[in-house]
């Protein structure tokens, strides 16, 4: 399907995701451009622009929009930031965090999803983004420290290694919790020893998963 289909749905979830209350117009310039229907299967891309998560196989989803546009508005990404990003999926988050200016080393677990993301992120011409295959829990510390980190799947308590691999005055967003209720949650490395965490809201995710497969 030709892209330029899908321009004016694009347009109208932008507006939609303004008026569910976000601000950053970087952000919702980065969902404007990003080609959504390209990162779910032919069969799901006339509900891409839909405000809701989609399957995209192995029991994984990509996320709801807006939850998407909130975690990047309270990443407060800029330029030149080096970002982890833990869950690939699709890589649309990643392509996301690539129009926001920052250099994006993104996890995925699931070998098939990790492939087709790898292939679709360098179609799609986004080399600032580098994906790897590997386990979320432990991160890619041979890049640390990280400016900010964050997790598109829930974890029963922050993995000591990301907190690692954060940079002081970084930032990581995660959900926590088990699979009956989870909050996102915002953490702010002060030092070594110190973090400030602030409680975003309840969210649903998949859950961060040990391990590859």
């Amino acid at each position: 399907m030709d892209m330029d289909l899908f321009v004016t749905p694009r347009k109208r979830l932008v507006e939609l995701l303004r008026e569910k209350g976000i601000k950053d117009e970087r952000v919702l310039k980065a969902i404007e451009t990003v080609p959504r229907h390209l990162f779910v299967s032919e069969a799901l891309q006339a509900y891409a622009y839909d405000d809701s998560a989609l399957p995209i196989g192995y029991g994984q989803t990509i996320s709801q929009p807006y939850t998407v546009a909130f975690m990047l508005e309270k990443l407060n990404v800029e330029p030149g930031h080096k970002v982890l990003d833990v869950g690939t999926g699709s890589g649309y988050q990643a392509a996301l965090l690539a129009e926001l200016g920052a250099d994006v080393y993104s996890i995925e677990r699931i070998y098939p999803l990790y492939e087709e993301a790898k292939e679709r992120l360098a179609k799609l011409g986004y080399h600032n983004v580098k994906v790897f295959y590997r386990d979320g829990w432990i991160g890619l510390p041979e890049f640390a420290p990280y400016d900010r980190i964050v997790v598109a799947a829930a974890a029963s308590h922050p993995p000591e290694k990301l907190l690692e691999q954060l940079k002081t005055g970084g930032i990581m967003i995660i959900p926590i919790g088990d699979e009956y209720f989870q909050k996102l949650v915002r953490i702010l490395k002060v030092d070594e020893n110190k973090y400030e965490k602030q409680d975003l809201g309840p969210f649903v995710f998949v859950p961060l998963k040990k391990g590859k497969e």
